[in-house]
């Protein structure tokens, strides 16, 4: 069957997530949303499960150089960003430490808004794109009902241990930072409605990427990788403080701006990201100090770093390069991947991988899978996971808690 694309402008839509599948359809669903913009996508036409993120990346390219598409949207100028046949990825963390394989998925249909132009993409024979028609709105996503939440593999106490563990590492002088990461599980008396999840999030969390694309849904803070026209640019976040109602934003920012723990981890993060950006870019800027992002749970150090990416490089292939970034792993990567995989006992999967999409021209935004969870295929559990940044002086207690404030989203999102 020889497949063709066809992408259309079409009337502002509205509300994006409307267009999202009930689960019971059995039609497989993805979505990235961020200020009410972005993509949602129904079906599937391909769907490759790889190991590395390369891989995936030299599928697409053979995908879409072999594939006829009519846009009627580049005739005005520039394609739109995000317009065109699109794919929608998930990535491991660490390929040789998970029973999970990488997936990247080509939809059948895509909506889309960005920058104040919305259009739909259907891939198909001719005949199925020869009159691209929007989908008619879902019904309203139903609740699961009150969740009961269990540890992971480890207890708090017990993951208070391996805190304690590798800050005697990282004072041995083996690591000089390490991301530890811990999971809840939360149990539902009825399937999960991942549309709940999601229009909780974007409602919530409307600066951040929410995100489902296969099992993995969450509202990620941190940009791995923009690249939109040749211009990328990376979002660190490292240093993290949490927030209570009530509590004065601005002594909070300047208590995370004095900190040294916080800043060191948010330096070793950055330096990371312009060290594995620079092969592939040009004109790297590099802000010499953090700002603080307000969330409305916790704030961060933030820093984004802008380049020019070199021809070729595709926003999946600049995403290979950053990951995994001190931010999620440690540094030196090597040596913190390696004891994150010997101490966490933990199977991240995709946690903490990218997760994103790109679009024909190999534009596209990959987030890190943060504040985020693995939906069972049951859909009657949801894998919570939160992870902080370990130093020389880190308190385990205090670690502890910042986990627990990064699982906030989550949690709310199912209540």
């Amino acid at each position: 069957m020889t497949l063709i694309a066809r992408t259309v402008e079409i009337a502002d839509p509205g509300e994006l997530l409307q267009y999202l599948p009930a689960p019971e359809s059995g039609r497989p669903a993805q979505s990235w949303i961020r200020r009410g913009d972005g993509l949602v996508a129904i079906g599937e036409v391909a769907r490759w499960e790889v190991s590395r993120i390369g891989e995936a990346d030299a599928r697409w390219r053979e995908f879409v150089a072999a594939l006829p598409h009519h846009d009627e949207l580049t005739h005005t100028g520039h394609p739109v960003f995000g317009s065109g046949p699109v794919a929608f990825g998930s990535f491991t963390f660490d390929p040789a430490n998970t029973s999970r394989r990488s997936v990247l998925i080509v939809p059948r249909m895509v909506i889309g808004r960005m920058h104040g132009r919305s259009w739909l993409t259907v891939i198909g024979t001719a005949e199925a794109v020869a009159e691209p028609r929007l989908p008619a709105p879902s019904g309203p996503p139903e609740f699961a009902g009150e969740v009961s939440w269990s540890d992971g593999d480890l207890s708090g106490p017990q993951w208070e241990g391996v805190v304690s563990e590798v800050v005697d590492r990282i004072r041995t002088g083996a690591v000089d930072k390490v991301v530890l990461a811990r999971q809840l599980i939360a149990g539902a008396p009825r399937p999960i409605d991942p549309r709940w999840l999601l229009r909780s999030l974007v409602r919530t969390y409307s600066s951040t990427w929410a995100f489902r694309v296969d099992d993995m849904i969450g509202a990620s803070p941190e940009m791995l990788v923009r690249r939109e026209g040749g211009l990328a640019t990376s979002r660190v976040l490292a240093g993290t403080i949490w927030r209570t109602p009530g509590q004065d934003g601005e002594a909070i920012a300047a208590a995370l701006a004095d900190s040294s723990k916080d800043l060191i981890e948010h330096e070793y993060a950055v330096a990371s990201v312009a060290q594995a950006l620079a092969p592939h870019c040009s004109g790297m800027n590099v802000p010499d100090s953090p700002y603080v992002l307000e969330l409305p749970n916790v704030s961060h150090l933030a820093t984004d770093v802008t380049a020019v990416a070199k021809p070729g490089s595709t926003s999946l292939a600049l995403a290979e390069a950053l990951h995994p970034s001190a931010a999620v792993c440690g540094t030196p990567t090597d040596a913190a991947r390696a004891l994150i995989a010997e101490v966490e006992q933990l199977d991240r999967g995709r946690y903490a991988g990218p997760v994103g999409w790109l679009d024909s021209r190999g534009d596209g935004e990959w987030a890190i899978a943060l504040r985020c969870g693995r939906l069972s295929p049951d859909r009657r559990e949801l894998w919570a996971y939160a992870g902080c940044g370990i130093v020389a002086d880190s308190d385990p207690a205090r670690e502890l808690a910042e986990t627990q404030a990064k699982l906030v989203p989550i949690r709310d999102a199912l209540a």
